[in-house]
């Protein structure tokens, strides 16, 4: 059972795939939990103080005294969720396995500085230069993916929580352009079509999700507007 009686809160921002993550891992553990929304460019002062590096997710925890505990960076707070909640066992047993897991969910974060440059440059050449970066990323991840349906095959892991929000991102951007990035990828693509119709996945984001991405890529004056014109 989980040590903690007390709700956990996750300070979020409406588009954060990093957020995304933890509401994921929350949702496969079946874990109540409260949903704060802060905006990024507006940040209030009670959470620059709680908040070392200034960014989302942070999730505060009631410690068994009573006192506040709060907790930063994606991944540390989907390692605590695995350790102390109920629920879904998200990471493998075995240490090397478990190892190779955390492995790719950093990949993932490295898929994810790509993709940021992709969706905010106003060069054509950078955006392709962005473009195949992610290709070669994601023909990497192909080379790991088995039989699936999900990275570790029948077992939602945390893996699945990271890349989840990764491919979030191409469910608005395919609408505006073929990208072609996943054209020779059949595993990552089978994988990201079935990460999309898993429900923590789908409630992670508000629904209007789409609305709030391209807005997003409005106020950057993104290419990937301009190369979907």
């Amino acid at each position: 059972m989980s040590q903690h009686s007390q709700p956990l809160t996750l300070v979020s921002h409406l588009l954060c795939p990093y957020v995304q993550r933890a509401a994921i891992a929350l949702g496969e553990k079946g874990v109540p939990f409260e949903r704060v929304v802060i905006d990024l460019a507006n940040k209030p002062q009670w959470f620059l103080d709680i908040s070392p590096l200034r960014k989302v997710p942070l999730l505060k925890v009631q410690r068994a005294d009573g006192t506040e505990a709060v907790l930063f960076e994606s991944n540390v707070i989907c390692e605590y969720l695995e350790e102390t909640q109920p629920g879904a066992r998200l990471h493998p047993e075995d240490p090397l396995t478990r190892a190779e897991h955390r492995a790719w969910m950093e990949f993932g974060s490295a898929i994810l500085a790509d993709l940021w440059g992709y969706e905010t440059t106003q060069d054509a050449a950078v955006f392709e230069q962005k473009r195949l970066a992610l290709v070669a990323k994601f023909e990497r991840v192909e080379a790991a993916l088995g039989a699936g349906p999900y990275f570790a095959g029948k077992s939602f892991s945390l893996v699945d929580a990271v890349f989840a929000p990764v491919f979030r991102y191409f469910e608005v951007f395919d609408t505006l352009i073929d990208s072609r990035i996943f054209a020779a990828l059949p595993k990552v693509d089978a994988w990201r079509k079935a990460l999309a119709a898993r429900p923590s996945v789908r409630d992670a984001v508000v629904p209007e999700y789409s609305q709030h991405l391209m807005e997003f890529l409005k106020r950057h004056e993104a290419h990937l507007l301009t190369a979907a014109a």
